[in-house]
């Protein structure tokens, strides 16, 4: 009998006894009109962004405050009969957060980038169809790693918790409760500032009242500022707050990561000659060899390790016959307990399903449109599934969806397989990326769900109807912004994510060859050193465990700036003293409330922007 099976069947009973609240309201019609609506809104904002740095905005949290906003005022109005529940505000976020964040993750790195490459736009209806498809098989990626990474491992997934912290504290009610609900709005007001006081670009303003987007430190490196390194400070709370809820183990491995890369293995390959000067693009388009590696190989073997998680999770009567293997005489839950179980998951047959649809209209599009071999479209749809895994395991750990890295991964495997097709390597390595982000972001509001006692089924089905509300936004308003391929790669729209697809496409253009000494040597080690520390991490003693470093933060942090690691680190640390006090209760409550208001208050002033941009 395997213990760690046992332990997790046990804790999914535990939390279906306790946690789960039934059969409540939350797949309410207003629920998904709600959350399509505010998705709709705010992947906008996330495509303009995207085109301006290459980054996008969570969606979850603010979509709840403004859904309860929303669900007040119109119910003071007379338009609604009540406000959303909790568990309908929850079913909402899923539905927003995937019409405003996963079908936009590609638009501005591979499709941008082929655009860049082929000077113009693809057809619509093509577009639609691949976008959809893309957000879709990510959608159903994430039924099996439910169980093992939310239900089994329970990993922290902070924006996920965050956003459950958030719903508790609009409904508190007692006491407790409400000191916690005010420290969270003081923490969100303070976070809204933050935002405000850096971001504002409005004319009136005074100068002296506008907060630096980062502070230098001085000294130099290589003959070089230490800014040009990426090591500084940003003025943002969004990365200390995730630092406070990711824990100390994953941040001071990501500070230790960042120290190595950015401090010593940066500045040495640029005085060898190997990358053309300091700024994190230069130094990422290195370093993301090795450290994606470490975290490719790290994520893979540690899904393989819980090989039986995972079957559990496909198999729809696994966890039925477990029980009666594990409990058999020593008395299990009830039959009728185990089927309503089964009947609140998402069963294995619609993760069969969903990926054989999925899978054969991606491979129809990209065969019909952009005359990629069947077999290569496949290779990639069976890769986004493993990368899907790793890309979730970073954001269940940390907070980070390393989206560029799980493409580059794929970029890589095509310069290989396809060196001359830069089409086959742009949209291939689009699939992976766009349905680890669509993964990622499921399970991060799953975890909400999870801790809010919800239906995973009727998030997983909300998430899905998002996705057309997203698709049907977000497309044409790519067109409009970018009608031409002119317009990227200017002051308007940098697009700095799509020049790093476009350049590594060209790059790999004459096959993995053309890929510097280094950097082969650079993924040799980083695949070698996430075997080792993910066999240590299984074998190793309990009280050896805790010295190892997390393999995902280390590798992660060769893929992010310096900046983020050490507000991370500074998060977990702040947290881990606050541990030690009497107001321990309420490092989640804060941290949740510097994440909502920093992240409304950056939506809001994006709209603006892009307002006063059009």
């Amino acid at each position: 009998m395997d213990p760690t099976v046992k332990s997790a069947s046990e804790t999914e009973l535990e939390w279906f006894r306790n946690v789960y609240r039934g059969d409540l309201p939350q797949l309410t019609t207003r629920a998904v009109l709600m959350g399509c609506l505010l998705g709709a809104v705010m992947s906008l904002s996330n495509l303009f962004v995207g085109l301006k740095t290459g980054w996008g905005l969570g969606v979850a949290i603010t979509a709840c405050v403004l859904s309860f906003t929303l669900g007040a005022v119109l119910s003071r109005m007379g338009l609604l009969g009540s406000n959303l529940s909790i568990l309908e505000n929850n079913c909402m976020q899923s539905a927003a957060s995937s019409a405003g964040y996963s079908t936009g993750s590609v638009m501005v790195s591979a499709i941008s980038a082929l655009l860049l490459i082929q000077g113009h736009h693809m057809p619509f209806w093509t577009l639609m169809a691949w976008t959809s498809l893309v957000a879709m098989l990510g959608v159903f990626l994430a039924v099996p790693m439910k169980k093992q990474m939310i239900n089994a491992e329970q990993l922290p997934f902070p924006s996920g918790l965050a956003a459950a912290q958030t719903l508790r504290s609009l409904y508190a009610e007692g006491e407790e409760a409400s000191k916690k609900a005010k420290s969270l709005g003081i923490a969100g007001a303070l976070g809204g500032a933050t935002a405000f006081l850096r971001e504002n670009t409005l004319s009136w303003w005074p100068g002296w009242l506008k907060l630096p987007e980062m502070i230098d430190f001085p000294g130099r490196l290589a003959g070089k500022s230490l800014v040009s390194w990426t090591i500084s400070f940003e003025f943002s709370a969004i990365m200390i707050a995730a630092g406070a809820i990711i824990g100390m183990k994953v941040a001071w491995s990501m500070l230790a990561g960042g120290i190595l890369n950015y401090f010593f293995i940066a500045p040495y390959i640029y005085e060898k000659g190997i990358i053309p000067g300091p700024g994190y693009k230069n130094i990422v388009s290195w370093s993301l060899w090795g450290g994606t590696a470490l975290m490719v190989t790290s994520g893979l073997l540690t899904f393989c390790f819980q090989w039986k998680t995972v079957w559990r999770a496909i198999a729809g009567t696994g966890r039925i016959f477990q029980w009666k293997s594990v409990n058999g005489a020593h008395g299990g839950p009830p039959d009728s307990e185990l089927r309503q179980m089964e009947e609140i998951e998402v069963p294995g047959s619609w993760f069969v399903a969903g990926i054989a649809v999925c899978g054969i209209g991606i491979i129809s599009v990209q065969a019909i449109e952009f005359s990629i071999s069947w077999w290569m479209s496949a290779i990639c749809v069976i890769m986004a599934f493993f990368l899907s895994v790793v890309a979730c395991r970073a954001t269940g750990e940390t907070d980070i969806t390393p989206i560029g890295a799980m493409g580059k991964i794929t970029q890589l495997s095509y310069g290989i397989i396809a060196p001359s097709n830069i089409t086959a390597n742009l949209m291939t390595a689009g699939v992976t990326a766009g349905a680890a982000a669509s993964s990622a972001d499921l399970l991060t509001d799953l975890k909400s769900g999870y801790l809010l006692g919800a239906n995973p089924r009727k998030q997983f089905i909300a998430q899905f109807l998002g996705v057309f509300a997203g698709a049907a936004v977000i497309v044409p308003a790519f067109y409009l912004l970018v009608p031409t391929p002119e317009v990227l790669g200017g002051d308007k729209f940098p697009a700095p994510s799509a020049q790093v697809w476009k350049g590594v496409a060209e790059l790999l253009a004459n096959g993995i060859s053309s890929l510097h000494g280094s950097a082969r040597i650079a993924l040799v080690v980083g695949v070698a050193l996430g075997v080792l520390l993910s066999v240590l991490d299984r074998a190793a003693p309990s009280r050896i465990r805790p010295l190892l470093p997390s393999a995902m933060g280390l590798g992660l942090a060769f893929v992010i700036p310096f900046w983020n690691t050490l507000s991370i680190f500074l998060g977990a640390l702040i947290a881990s003293l606050v541990r030690k006090t009497r107001i321990r209760g309420y490092t989640v409550p804060v941290a949740s409330g510097m994440i909502a208001g920093e992240s409304l208050v950056g939506v809001l002033m994006a709209l603006f922007s892009a307002a006063g941009a059009g």
